[in-house]
């Protein structure tokens, strides 16, 4: 049995279309169909019922994907153990990060990746948290960063930490320095023009819900999905946003920015580590969770 043909089915099955597993593997789907059906030839079995709306799985097929599962994960542990030997763990990570974090956490958990697993590589993409759960899914990441995460069948989630919500406005022309600015009630934040990313953004959707247990709801003037952005938008005078302290000193000029803290009640995100509960994390994975618990802690 070929391995590359049953990490092909795998994932097929998994996603339950061939264009989804084609566009995740990088494989042109014409070969993607070619290798799965050379391997329903070898095994003389129907493993996908092919249809318009996608590939489900045979019973034939039920069966396979519980053993490819775990054989794939076998020859990725057999790989680290041999890393082992050399003595070091190797394979790739993919790790997942909202962009507020990005900036900040990226070069030391590189940093760290760089000296604990030398042997091993890391890729890290930026994303919001809907859009990552749904690559924790289909396998492109193995490991997410989630703000606001919400238990899923096809994720395992861990609480991280909390991280304070401010109110980031233009800081006034010729004001250099400031004293700490009071906090703000939520209740009047609501009516300032604010840069907001869409829908269903973790923070947003937050910042709608907390809203509404007060009777309120937010004056959204623009919809931007991106900190960069946002911030560069507020810079230029178009509103306010709502975003954690780390977004703002990360951003290339923190000082254009004046900050105040938002009460009654305070804004606060709930960041997650997710991972997927399809498949068992290999060791070069779990070393990885560890570093990013201790980098953020």
């Amino acid at each position: 049995m070929d391995l590359k043909q049953l990490a092909y089915f795998v994932r097929v099955a998994e996603l339950g279309s061939f264009t989804k597993a084609s566009q995740a593997l990088d494989v042109a789907q014409p070969a993607l169909s070619r290798q799965v059906r050379l391997l329903e030839v070898e095994l003389r079995q129907n493993l996908l019922v092919r249809n318009g709306r996608g590939a489900t799985p045979t019973e034939a097929g039920r069966l396979l994907l519980e053993h490819g599962r775990g054989i794939l994960h076998q020859v990725e542990r057999a790989r680290e153990e041999l890393g082992r030997v050399r003595g070091a763990l190797a394979g790739r990570v993919a790790v997942g990060l909202p962009p507020s974090l990005a900036r900040v956490l990226t070069v030391p958990l590189t940093r760290a990746f760089r000296q604990q697993l030398p042997e091993a590589s890391l890729s890290i993409s930026e994303g919001l948290s809907a859009t990552m759960q749904e690559w924790l899914a289909t396998g492109r990441l193995d490991i997410a960063v989630l703000y606001n995460a919400r238990p899923a069948p096809e994720i395992e989630i861990t609480p991280l930490r909390d991280e304070e919500l401010l109110l980031v406005e233009k800081r006034p022309a010729g004001l250099a320095e400031e004293p700490p600015a009071a906090p703000i009630p939520l209740a009047e934040v609501a009516p300032l023009p604010l840069v907001i990313p869409s829908r269903p953004n973790a923070i947003r959707m937050h910042v709608e819900t907390e809203m509404a247990a007060i009777g309120c709801r937010p004056n959204v003037v623009l919809e931007i999905d991106g900190v960069s952005a946002i911030l560069d938008l507020v810079a230029d005078g178009a509103g306010a946003a709502l975003l954690s302290r780390n977004a703002v000193d990360s951003s290339i000029r923190p000082s254009a920015y004046r900050t105040r803290p938002v009460c009654d009640p305070p804004l606060r995100t709930h960041l997650y580590l997710a991972t997927s509960s399809m498949r068992p994390a290999t060791l070069t994975q779990l070393t990885t969770l560890e570093l990013i618990k201790r980098v953020l802690g």
